[in-house]
């Protein structure tokens, strides 16, 4: 069994200010990328079921993971109604209705994770991160490549970086890590600015057993970071 340390994640001294309670659930795991098994696309579709009958845009921001996020964006002076986090966005498109796109079996996982937990968890594939692991604050002109977004806006947003320069936010992955066929090993991040400890460890464990269930080969380790 392929054994995977968790990398270690600098915070700038700025986010660690605003953000005392800052934690990081960080989980990483060995992977067979494939189309998602026929369980979990039923899993997704009872889920999103239930979700999309319960939700409304209301709903949704009051949320805890959710507002705490928004909340997130605010103090970093970032408009969250525009740049909406990740999680949101998926929960607000279930339930209007439409659903959640098919992946592959670890993106399927990740956004399933994503709705029921309401963290945004930023998934990259970790063989495509070059060096040390930092986390601050989007600057001006930053460039950036979001997944199916294109050029993304990224001042003012929760940044993660290494030696290339960003590479995710919680409001969208990028293009240059992005998990597909050809990934072999995930390092996903689900971030929380609020110190709620146990919400965190039960959306770790959520996506831990998802991962486990529907993605061969996966032996996730789970590690949360104190700002």
């Amino acid at each position: 069994m392929m054994s995977i340390s968790i990398p270690k994640i600098e915070t700038d001294v700025e986010i660690k200010k605003i953000f005392p309670g800052l934690m990081l659930g960080c989980l990483v795991s060995p992977v067979k990328v494939m189309d998602s098994p026929k369980n979990l696309v039923d899993k997704m579709a009872a889920e999103i079921g239930i979700l999309s009958d319960e939700l409304d845009a209301a709903g949704i921001r009051e949320m805890s993971a959710v507002k705490s996020m928004k909340q997130t964006y605010k103090q970093l002076g970032k408009d969250p109604n525009r740049y909406r986090p990740a999680a949101e966005s998926l929960l607000r498109r279930v339930s209007k209705g439409k659903g959640l796109y098919h992946v592959n079996n670890v993106v399927d996982s990740l956004n399933l994770a994503s709705v029921k937990s309401g963290f945004s968890i930023c998934g990259y594939d970790m063989d495509r991160i070059q060096g040390e692991i930092s986390l601050g604050k989007g600057k001006t002109e930053e460039p950036y490549e979001g997944i199916g977004r294109g050029v993304l806006n990224i001042e003012n947003l929760p940044v993660f970086r290494d030696s290339a320069g960003a590479f995710g936010t919680p409001t969208s992955d990028s293009g240059r890590t992005m998990i597909d066929a050809s990934t072999k090993k995930v390092f996903m991040i689900l971030p929380s600015f609020d110190g709620d400890k146990d919400k965190l460890e039960d959306a770790l464990d959520l996506l831990s057993n998802l991962l486990i269930t529907h993605v061969e080969g996966a032996s996730p380790e789970t590690k949360i970071i104190f700002g």
